[in-house]
Parts: C-alpha cells; sequence; structure tokens
C-alpha cells in the first residue's frame, strides 16, 4: 500500500502530522468538516452512512481496519464523507467475509484517508473548540490552510439535496404501505421497515400531496446529513402529513419533525458521533446504548405539541420526541443500529402499531 508524508490542517492553524492513503485528494488536499466517532467496531457502516456528507470523520479508536471491508456492510452505495482520519490503518485485514481492505476501498470510492494522525490530541482539541472546518493532503501546509479557511462547513447548507434518491423505488413485502422519505436513509433501516411493509422510497422534495396519493399506512422520516434549517421544503411537506398518517422519524427526520410541529434546533459543539451513547427512556427509566450520528438537535422547550419520551445521559439533548394528538413520533438516535445490540428495536413495533391504531380507527369510522 503506497503512503505519503502529509499534514491535518484545522481552521483555527492547529496542524497534525500524517500520511494520506486512499483516493488521492482532487489537487491534492481533500476538506471538510471535522468530527469524531467513538465507535470500537462497524466503522465500514460509519464511513457509508449519507448522514456524514460533508464531513471528514476521525475514529477514536486507534486501530481502524483489521477485518477489512464488504459490500454487504454497505449502508448507501457510495460513501459521502469528505475524507478518513485515523490513528493506525490495518496493514493487513483478517475476516473470512472480507472482500477487500479499507484503503482499497476507499480508493476505489474515490475518498481520501489520512493515518498516522495523534487522533486522542484531535478529539481533545475538537472537544474543546468544537467542529471545524479541516482540509488534508500532500499539498503544503499554507495551501491547507487555505482551503481549511475557505470550507463553508455543515450549517446553514442543504447537504440532503447531494444523498437523496432522484427517483421513487419500493423494497420490503411486509403487509402495509409505507412511504420512506429519502434524506439519506440507511439499508439497515430499510431492512427493518421491509419486513412490516412494502415500502416505497421518496425523494426528499416530494410534496405531501405526492405521498397522500400512495395512500399509505404510514410515513417514515429517515437521517440525513447537515441542517434541518437547511430543509424547508422537507419541512413544509412534513407539516402537511401530520395529523393526515401516521408518521415516525429518525435522527434528521426527528429534527424535521420538531420543526414543523412549531420547535427549533441549534448546532452542537461537536455532535454525536458513536456507538456508545446512554439515552434514558423517560416512561420506564430503561437506559438504551445508540448509535448516534448528528450535529444538530432538538432545542429544549420549543416544540409544546409533544413530549420528551428520551434524554441523552451524557448532556441531556432530547432524543425523542411523541405528539400528544397526533399519531407521530421521533427519535433522535439509530435504533436500526445494534450496539445494545437491540436496545431499540421497540421502536419499530411501536410504529407497526401506531397504523394498525389507524387503520382500525379509519375502518370503524366508515
Amino acid at each position: 500500500m503506497t503512503v505519503r508524508d502529509a499534514l491535518l490542517v484545522l481552521a483555527d492553524g492547529t496542524t497534525f502530522e500524517g500520511e494520506v492513503f486512499g483516493a488521492e485528494p482532487p489537487d491534492g488536499i481533500a476538506t471538510g468538516e471535522v468530527v469524531f466517532n467513538t465507535v470500537l467496531t462497524g466503522y465500514q457502516e460509519v464511513i457509508t452512512d449519507p448522514s456524514y456528507a460533508g464531513q471528514m470523520i476521525a475514529f477514536t479508536y486507534p486501530h481502524i481496519g483489521n477485518y477489512g471491508t464488504t459490500a454487504i456492510d454497505d449502508e448507501s452505495i457510495r460513501p459521502v464523507c469528505r475524507g478518513v482520519i485515523v490513528r493506525e490503518l490495518a496493514r493487513r485485514h483478517s475476516n473470512w467475509r472480507a472482500t477487500d481492505d479499507l484503503a482499497g476501498s476507499l480508493r476505489r470510492h474515490g475518498v481520501s484517508g489520512i493515518g498516522g494522525i495523534d487522533t486522542r490530541r484531535l478529539t481533545r482539541h475538537i472537544r474543546e473548540a468544537g467542529s471545524m472546518p479541516a482540509a488534508f493532503g500532500a499539498a503544503s501546509e499554507s495551501d491547507l490552510m487555505a482551503a481549511a479557511a475557505a470550507e463553508p462547513g455543515t450549517e446553514g447548507i442543504d447537504l440532503v439535496a447531494g444523498v437523496t434518491t432522484s427517483e421513487p423505488y419500493t423494497v420490503g413485502d411486509g403487509p402495509r404501505r409505507v412511504v420512506a422519505y429519502d434524506f439519506g436513509i440507511k439499508r439497515a433501516q430499510l431492512h427493518f421497515l421491509g419486513k412490516m411493509a412494502v415500502v416505497e422510497v421518496v425523494p426528499a422534495d416530494t410534496p405531501a400531496e405526492a405521498v397522500l396519493e400512495r395512500d399509505p399506512d404510514g410515513v417514515f422520516l429517515s437521517n440525513g446529513p447537515g441542517d434541518p434549517a437547511a430543509v424547508g421544503y422537507a419541512v413544509d411537506a412534513i407539516g402537511s402529513l401530520l395529523g393526515m398518517v401516521p408518521v415516525f422519524g429518525i435522527c434528521l427526520g426527528h429534527q424535521l419533525m420538531a420543526t414543523a410541529l412549531g420547535g427549533s434546533t441549534h448546532k452542537l459543539p461537536f455532535g454525536h458521533h458513536g456507538g456508545n451513547h446512554p439515552v434514558r427512556h423517560l416512561h420506564d427509566g430503561g437506559v438504551e446504548i445508540t448509535s448516534q450520528n448528528h450535529n444538530f438537535a432538538v432545542t429544549e422547550g420549543s416544540v409544546d405539541a409533544a413530549d420528551v419520551t428520551h434524554v441523552s445521559l451524557n448532556d441531556g439533548v432530547i432524543e425523542g420526541l411523541r405528539c400528544r394528538d397526533l399519531p407521530a413520533f421521533s427519535v433522535q438516535y439509530h435504533p436500526e443500529s445494534g450496539p445494545g445490540p437491540h436496545d431499540s428495536g421497540y421502536l419499530f413495533t411501536m410504529f407497526e402499531r401506531l397504523m394498525d391504531e389507524a387503520s382500525a380507527s379509519t375502518r370503524k369510522g366508515r
């Protein structure tokens, strides 16, 4: 594997030495907003999560790539992250399922990586200074500094438009009908939904009228990248769907539903990215170990029409909402993932029940 000496330069001028691997960055420089992820395994699922559009992923676990990659574990067609940052890249992978190593997989998809980085120092810095734009590559330090300073980050930018499907498509064979908005949907979500329904996945800008014409039993709002305030067209559609059909939102879908209910969102200093975040379910006091990937959160006290159902035990961030008078609920974390290993799988069962109750009520009303 060919590596070249390189630098990682943050927008505030902080510099790290390393080696480039994966694809050669355009013009020798890769740019994006740096965030850190605390997973111990699952690096391939993280890298292929469309929610990382516009961002570089710094893994806190010191040894990444030891079990290689396989297309079976991809969460999307291709990774859309801007780069991968690791302490030590495994030079040799070992797993019977693997079809490629991590460096080769990144190279094939046109994603650059930088290894040899002191990720402990980098993580401490981001925790203190917040997530920020950066640049890495074999270019000069001054060129990298200029590129980092020019990188706009993710706030106020519609990143969903770059990851959503261009045309509707259908998956699953369950007994119900679900329309799923693709704001950056993961294949694991479609796996769960496909067992309960025939799922039609639609582009992020699909109007509410087009969804209701499909006569769904429920509407699913997927995860996705970036700032919910930049996706006003989705907020408008969700606002028209609430009360008309049961709604279940995850991650960005949670933030968009909250916004449609009159709530507001804000950017967190360094976000929640990892597979070990404890969340308390306020109904029974139980604690779920959750997978999370978001830089924005719903502002406390801003959603009058819904009750908070879950909160983060790390920082108190709202992790779940349930409408009082409408068949709709959402969570900030990822119940389709399995870090607990499946502490949050009951949420899909809740969605099934909500759809069945709504269908029964409609039949009774006739």
